[in-house]
């Protein structure tokens, strides 16, 4: 995946009809956490968006230690991308949350400034 294809903004209003069309999907709502057009799925956009993103937030904050990423237990495909951009498991929340009718277990995997983008 060639990185300059991939511009981190923020949201603008020319984007509502994109984010709709997603927020409508219960594949994409059902973990809530990033989103992104199915069709986009499992071509490593995210991974290499988000090795974008950490990789930036240490630059522009260079007194951070510390970032992390609280994903669902269930959520394999989010684990799976923190996984591969160097992200660790380290601590299981039982019954964490509370969407869609159902509690909900999460896992916090941090990033530390010393470790290693993969």
């Amino acid at each position: 995946m060639d990185s300059s294809k991939i511009s981190l903004r923020p949201f603008k209003l020319s984007d509502a009809d994109d984010f709709l069309k997603w927020a409508s999907d219960d594949r994409v709502t059902r973990f809530l956490k990033w989103a992104s057009d199915d069709r986009l799925w499992g071509q490593g956009i995210i991974t290499l968006a988000l090795k974008i993103a950490v990789s930036n937030i240490f630059k522009e904050f260079p007194f951070l230690v510390r970032i992390e990423a609280l994903v669902e237990v269930e959520n394999k495909g989010s684990q799976k991308v923190l996984e591969k951009v160097g992200f660790m498991k380290e601590w299981l929340l039982r019954k964490y949350g509370y969407c869609k009718g159902e509690f909900r277990e999460g896992r916090i995997e941090p990033f530390l400034s010393t470790d290693k983008i993969k």
